[in-house]
């Protein structure tokens, strides 16, 4: 499955991701997000509404984005009320890592 990135540049930045996020498609994302953040976006909220899967490889590619916006002082919100997505977050423990929101205008809220 495809992968889709789109951004809204702002403070912070909203990143809305659609499809699957696994081992063919997380270099994508972390391509992605790193162009943002190295071109001086370091407050990101990513948008995961749209995303039917989400990987250990996935995982891995948020955790990674996470700790370099940490040494930016910037931060890293995510978006998502899917049960499935949220499980994984729950059985990994990075539900305590991640601030998780149940929409973007409560994520912006927060920023």
């Amino acid at each position: 499955m495809d992968l889709s990135v789109s951004s809204t540049e702002g403070a912070p930045t909203v990143v809305t991701v659609d499809g699957e996020i696994d081992v063919y498609t997380a270099p994508q994302l972390r391509d992605s997000l790193d162009r943002l953040i190295d071109s001086g976006h370091p407050h990101l909220v990513i948008d995961l509404e749209s995303v039917g899967f989400l990987d250990s490889t996935g995982l891995g590619v948020l955790v990674g984005r996470l700790k370099h916006v940490r040494v930016l002082d910037g931060s890293l919100a995510l978006v998502c009320t899917q049960e499935r997505i949220l499980k994984v977050f729950t059985i990994t423990g990075l539900d305590k890592v991640f601030r998780i929101f149940d929409s973007v205008d409560a994520a912006l809220a927060q920023e």
